[in-house]
């Protein structure tokens, strides 16, 4: 099985904010670009046989400053489209709706869970079926969490349970015959 690596990208203004960025083109932060560097310590480039990004210009610029130059966008892997809440905080979303998730509350305009784990789970069978040894997505918050969910087969209400900080790496794959986490948020 192919081991997926997981990439979100380095700090912009609103994920230090905490503000939610779907759409909003944000580019990294000077603390981003320097996130975006150091993976290069941690990730060669030519061990990977597929290299994808979201089409958003912080995914784009992460990989790039990580050294994967040639990262073929894929518009999947873009961030759970918030709709409404877009630009929100959490605390401010919740002053309307007393104890929202995004894992188990509704986006008003935005994007429904089926329609995010679809996207996702036509990530995992892209990879799947890639036949590489190594693959690896620069993405975001939430839909690397729920790409995770999908490589796992585990309900997305879960997703809460697995924080992604910027400039993070995670690795999937398997343990025996099962799908598995082998690293999470190094």
């Amino acid at each position: 099985m192919t081991e997926l690596y997981l990439v979100r990208h380095g700090a912009t203004a609103w994920s230090k904010s905490g503000q939610h960025t779907s759409v909003t083109d944000l580019d990294l932060t000077p603390d981003g670009v320097h996130e975006a560097k150091h993976l290069r310590e941690r990730l060669d480039p030519s061990e990977f046989g597929l290299v994808l990004t979201s089409p958003r210009l912080r995914a784009r610029r992460t990989a790039q400053l990580a050294g994967f130059e040639h990262a073929e966008v894929d518009e999947n892997l873009a961030e759970w489209f918030y709709g409404d809440y877009e630009g929100r905080t959490s605390n401010e979303i919740r002053e309307q709706v007393p104890g929202w998730r995004i894992w188990t509350h509704d986006l008003p305009g935005g994007e429904t869970k089926t329609q995010v784990i679809n996207r996702m789970t036509q990530v995992v069978q892209r990879v799947r079926d890639s036949g590489v040894d190594k693959a690896i997505c620069f993405s975001h918050g939430h839909a690397s969490r729920v790409l995770a969910l999908c490589w796992l087969d585990i309900d997305i209400a879960r997703g809460q349970s697995f924080p992604l900080a910027t400039g993070r790496v995670c690795v999937l794959g398997q343990e025996k015959e099962s799908p598995a986490i082998v690293r999470w948020n190094f």
